[in-house]
């Protein structure tokens, strides 16, 4: 789990580049546009704003305060000064395409109007986006460098809506509607189409005035997409593709030119292959060259070359090599549809030990250039199995909830799948899981586990993926120790293993957690599956719960998940995790067929808690302590959400209700503290605090809190699950699939 306290590895904007200071202290040259907005991080600021005066004001009122209410529909106002209305909730990054660990592109402002999309870190992965409507061109995405063409109009924003597979952006200019929406499926149960590492632009164009317009739209994705190093050689080419169905599409795609197969930079991949593809239609025209070159031919009204620059392999910084697509659409009065995609592939996707591993949609398809055309070829069903997974999120999150609960739900849900990816071992999918933006671990047991719920809630077989790896290496990885591991391999993707007996240990955190994890599994299991998942995974499991049983009463000086808290002894949280966890085993020997197994872990379970209960009661009884010597403390005792989960009902109804009315006691204006010691407090416990307590004040409490965070909160960055409660602002982490923690409350209901 996390071991960075602060943001000093998390760059909040790329490296320099040509045109921006080299350091500071060093004078500036002359200032590009793009590098101003490179350099800056913020996009149109004061100085920025001039450049794009038709959205500038725009820009301002949509970040002030009174642009922070829940809409019922779109601010009215006249083009260009309107505020844009966020639906339903502003979120802290818009996700864009967000599908992998390595496809993971946001928007860290509320307008992408002078803005640039970054990967998760940061690093700019630039796209622009250009309507023409009768002769005139507005920029709605992307701060783009133009020199022959300035862009002085912005298409006004008018509304942001977000779902939970989708960022739905509507806009005006020239008397025309532009509807443009980021998809990126997530497919329950479908493995075939989960393993698709794609994602969906689609842009809806229809006259908003009555009056038919002449219409273009002009998109291209930047190299940066292919490396975080901008001084690396790239490749390119154009390949036409076919699929079912009469479907042909253009695809432009783009690799670095010496891969470091398995490695990173900055966090992305420095192996791999982007592509950008469009559904072929009438006025299609494609070209790769550079950035300002392509971008001129557009903007003067002309259709692009079908083209690509021969001179490769070149730097990413070296002109600025853009890959675009411009769709002449003509005369347009009604609704005209343009499709897009973006991907990163990889083979070898991941190494486990000293094998490499193939991306699971290698089993399905025998090259990228099929995948995308079947991704392509079934858009409009994609589309429709989205629509009715967003529909099924909202409404049984707002049931379970409340609104402001479905909205957290709809900003998690991609960013908890995309932290993970499926691959192929010996025939089998496996799940992998990277834990982003703190220690880069592969499979790390105690961030697979906050982000449990979000798997139990859509698709358990999924969860039993992500636990597959885990339980081979254990069984027959070289795992020297008694207890679980802490993770599979300490850097993504080379899950390396620690035969060496040399990790982040986490004894009785990580052993209670994959109990817990196993038994919710079974749980959402047909019989069969269950007897034969327990009984295939028994003796590591009993071992396990053996050492939960010897040590999780009272647990020595360890360290657990909150590890940027530090090393704790007699710590009540980690003892009621280890004591539910006991008595989970007691299910996974039932399910298994050991009935006097289940007997025992079932009465051990229950002499513990009776007994924690003493130990962890602070002095008045009216909250449990955050350690056993300690007298006048106290934490958030979220491990108490698997025993309601599980149905154990071991913590007595009493002391849970106790300890709701001492958080209400402690609560600040964003949320319950993680414990006494500090202001800060992690989203995914406040959401687990929340389900545990359901029914009780502190629950609504809770999801309103953490709401206000994600909509209000000036920290600019992939939903964090790391703040603070007091000043509103991120305290680290970004991006990271333990906000599948957020449909705790909605597990409950399965």
């Amino acid at each position: 789990m996390p071991r960075r306290n602060d943001n000093s590895e998390l760059p909040s904007h790329p490296s320099p580049t040509p045109g921006s200071p080299a350091e500071p202290g060093v004078p500036a040259r002359r200032l590009s546009r793009r590098g101003l907005i490179q350099w800056t991080g913020v996009g149109l600021g004061a100085a920025g704003a001039g450049l794009l005066p038709g959205i500038a004001q725009s820009a301002q009122a949509a970040t002030s305060p009174e642009a922070t209410a829940v809409p019922a529909s779109f601010t009215s106002g006249s083009a260009g000064t309107a505020a844009a209305a966020f639906d339903p909730i502003r979120p802290p990054s818009v996700p864009l395409a967000v599908r992998s660990p390595y496809l993971s592109t946001w928007l860290n402002a509320d307008l992408p109007n002078g803005h640039w999309p970054v990967f998760w870190t940061g690093h700019t992965t630039a796209m622009t986006g250009v309507i023409r409507v009768d002769g005139t061109n507005f920029l709605f995405l992307g701060a783009p460098s133009v020199a022959d063409h300035p862009l002085s109009r912005g298409a006004v924003q008018r509304s942001l809506t977000i779902t939970a597979t989708r960022s739905a952006f509507v806009f005006e200019a020239g008397g025309v509607q532009l509807d443009l929406t980021f998809l990126s499926p997530v497919e329950p149960g479908d493995l075939r189409r989960q393993s698709m590492p794609l994602s969906y632009l689609v842009a809806d164009v229809r006259s908003a005035d009555g009056k038919a317009h002449d219409v273009s739209l002009y998109f291209d994705i930047s190299g940066e997409w292919a490396h975080g190093d901008t001084g690396t050689k790239i490749g390119w080419d154009q390949e036409q593709l076919s699929g079912s169905g009469g479907t042909t599409v253009t695809s432009l795609h783009f690799a670095p030119d010496s891969p470091g197969v398995l490695k990173e930079h900055g966090d992305m991949a420095s192996w791999g292959t982007v592509v950008w593809s469009a559904t072929n239609r009438p006025g299609l025209s494609w070209q790769i060259g550079s950035d300002t070159a392509v971008r001129a031919t557009a903007l003067g009204g002309q259709a692009l070359a079908d083209s690509a620059d021969t001179r490769q392999p070149r730097a990413i910084s070296d002109s600025w090599p853009v890959f675009a697509f411009r769709f002449d659409l003509g005369s347009v009065r009604g609704t005209t549809r343009s499709l897009l995609s973006v991907g990163h592939v990889r083979e070898p996707a991941v190494g486990y030990l000293d094998e490499q591993l193939p991306p699971l949609w290698k089993s399905y398809w025998s090259n990228w250039q099929e995948m995308t055309a079947y991704f392509h070829s079934e858009a409009s069903a994609a589309q429709k199995r989205t629509a009715a997974l967003d529909h099924k999120v909202r409404t049984e999150a707002t049931a379970a909830g409340g609104a402001k609960y479905a909205a957290l739900c709809a900003l998690a849900l991609r960013q908890a799948y995309a932290g993970t990816e499926l691959v192929s071992r010996k025939g089998k999918p496996w799940a992998f899981l990277k834990e982003i933006s703190s220690d880069g671990n592969v499979s790390t047991i105690d961030v697979t586990y906050p982000a449990m719920p979000v798997f139990l809630y859509l698709d358990p077989e999924y969860l039993g993926l992500l636990l597959q790896p885990l339980f081979e290496y254990a069984e027959n990885g070289g795992w020297p120790k008694t207890f679980a591991e802490h993770d599979l391999g300490s850097s993504y993707p080379n899950a390396s293993g620690h035969n060496d007996g040399n990790e982040e240990d986490m004894p009785v955190e990580e052993s209670a957690n994959i109990v817990l994890m196993t038994a919710a599994y079974l749980a959402r299991s047909s019989t069969a599956t269950a007897a034969a998942f327990a009984s295939a995974h028994y003796t590591i499991l009993k071992q396990w719960a053996d050492y939960l049983v010897d040590n999780a009463l009272d647990p020595g000086y360890q360290n657990q998940t909150d590890d940027f808290t530090g090393f704790i002894a007699h710590s009540a949280n980690l003892a009621l995790k280890g004591i539910v966890a006991i008595g989970a085993m007691g299910r996974i020997a039932t399910a298994a067929g050991h009935s006097a197994d289940s007997a025992h872990y079932a009465g051990v379970a229950r002499d513990y808690i009776a007994q924690w209960v003493d130990k962890a009661q602070d002095t008045d009884k009216d909250h449990l302590k955050l350690a056993y010597d300690q007298p006048g403390t106290w934490s958030l005792k979220y491990n108490g959400y698997p025993d309601a989960l599980l149905g154990l009902n071991l913590v007595p109804r009493e002391v849970a209700q106790r300890e709701a009315d001492w958080y209400l006691s402690q609560a600040n204006q964003f949320g319950v503290p993680l414990d006494l010691r500090h202001s800060y407090t992690k989203g995914d416990w406040e959401m687990w605090t929340a389900a545990w307590l359901r029914g009780h004040p502190v629950s609504d409490l809770l999801i309103s809190s953490l709401y206000q965070f994600a909509h209000t909160t000036p920290s600019r960055a992939p939903f964090s699950d790391w703040y603070d409660t007091a000043a509103n602002t991120q305290s680290g982490f970004q991006a990271r699939p333990v906000v599948g923690g957020v449909f705790a409350l909605l597990s409950l209901r399965g």
